[in-house]
């Protein structure tokens, strides 16, 4: 399970992205718990003014837990790893909130606690936080018998296209996927051996190589969006700077801004403004599929947690009217009676909220599979689109090399002093005769 945590503050804006509906499909207020309110923008409200008592500023202790994609985990192992969390941090006891995401058919979670201790008014130090979780993290992975990702084992390994949330932002404003833009950098950067052929290969997928106002190699978009180099590639800036040379031979990211207007864009936004309407229409059929099935979903989990309710009620009345009341209440009160059907009734409830959470659990996987199998056609289709509008940057880019190529020609063919050669006669193609 990948753990991403955070302490922060702002507790508005946190409460709004839990209960964000635009981006994830379903949303479940599983828990609020250490709070007056039992709901999520007053508990965030009330972690606030704990904190306004005390000279804390990231008063909130925020993460998401993310389990392996095809993989089904239930409720009570999200459970379980929060409790361990909280022991583990310190946490144990404090208000904490518990939100349920899902979104292409999967499922992942957040958790967010107050750090403010209430009996102290001191917020509660944790320290080496992110280790102690990369270790529970990894327990969680043998544990449940999970395919351990390849960063766990060896970090060396791990996958350096991930983004982190700001770049990941910034990528999807310029409609490219983070992980396809960071694996191709990589790429490029891998087969060049300088400057020069790093840059050719950029081009092809629409980056342009540049020098940064404040970090040497920057990779600029043909929307103007500006990516640090030393952040994508895995190799350290001393590696990159003894591979690529002096960045200072580079234009700028003004200049490669101002390049990439007149010469680039002109060429290239009516044909990727019509790529991009292109990919639109063919995406439209599977978005309109997806809401269906959303909506079709969210029925689904209304009708069935309205039966289970109903059948929660009735077993509920036949368990209590085991209970003898009156004078034979009394008299089973007396002679034990009384306390063997409590402890019966105790123990059928607990294995009834048993069944109802499998069965939940069931559909919902269920869902989550139909689910899936839908984003596979998203993907795909995703994956075409970006293939046309990536062979649109190729094309530009040799468009590109070889009008360089006509105007070096044309320097070279000058005399050495400096007139023009006599033109030649023009090629009028093949002399049949």
């Amino acid at each position: 399970m990948i753990f991403k945590a955070s302490k922060r503050s702002g507790g508005r804006q946190l409460g709004s992205h839990l209960l964000k509906t635009e981006e994830n499909e379903h949303v479940e207020i599983h828990e609020v718990s250490g709070f007056i309110s039992d709901t999520v923008m007053g508990a965030m409200n009330e972690a606030y003014a704990a904190a306004r008592g005390t000279k804390c500023k990231q008063y909130l202790f925020s993460m998401s837990l993310s389990p392996p994609a095809h993989e089904s985990v239930r409720i009570e192992v999200f459970e379980k790893v929060i409790g361990d969390i909280e022991e583990r941090l310190g946490l144990t006891g404090q208000p904490r909130v518990i939100v349920f995401h899902e979104k292409e058919g999967r499922r992942h979670c957040h958790a967010v606690w107050s750090r403010i201790n209430a009996e102290t008014m001191t917020a509660i130090d944790m320290p080496f936080f992110k280790n102690k979780l990369q270790a529970l993290a990894k327990e969680v992975y043998l544990e449940n018998g999970w395919k351990m990702p390849r960063g766990f084992e060896n970090p060396q390994l791990r996958d350096h296209r991930n983004f982190s949330l700001d770049e990941w932002q910034q990528a999807k404003r310029a409609c490219i996927d983070p992980r396809e833009l960071r694996g191709a950098v990589i790429e490029c950067y891998r087969q060049a051996d300088n400057a020069k052929s790093f840059a050719a290969a950029l081009e092809e997928r629409g980056l342009f190589l540049a020098r940064g106002d404040r970090r040497g190699f920057v990779a600029v978009t043909t929307d103007g969006d500006v990516y640090s180099l030393s952040r994508i590639i895995p190799d350290k800036k001393a590696d990159i700077a003894a591979r690529l040379g002096d960045s200072s031979k580079l234009m700028s990211v003004a200049e490669t801004r101002e390049r990439i207007a007149t010469e680039i864009a002109p060429r290239l936004s009516t044909y990727i403004a019509e790529a991009k309407r292109i990919a639109h229409r063919n995406m439209e059929p599977l978005i309109a599929k997806r809401e269906a099935l959303k909506v079709q979903h969210q029925a689904e989990r209304q009708a069935f947690d309205k039966s289970i309710t109903a059948r929660w009620n009735e077993e509920q009345r036949i368990r209590a009217s085991r209970l003898r009341k009156g004078i034979a209440g009394a008299w089973d009160f007396l002679t034990g009676r009384y306390f063997k059907i409590r402890k019966q009734n105790d123990m059928e409830a607990k294995f009834a909220r048993e069944r109802d959470s499998h069965e939940r659990h069931a559909m919902i996987h269920a869902q989550h599979k139909d689910r899936q199998a839908l984003q596979e056609l998203i993907k795909e289709s995703r994956r075409r689109e970006a293939e046309r509008i990536l062979g649109l940057y190729r094309d530009a880019a040799k468009f590109r090399r070889m009008r360089e190529g006509e105007a070096e020609r044309d320097r070279n063919g000058r005399t050495r002093d400096g007139r023009s050669p006599s033109p030649k006669p023009r090629d009028r193609g093949l002399d049949l005769g």
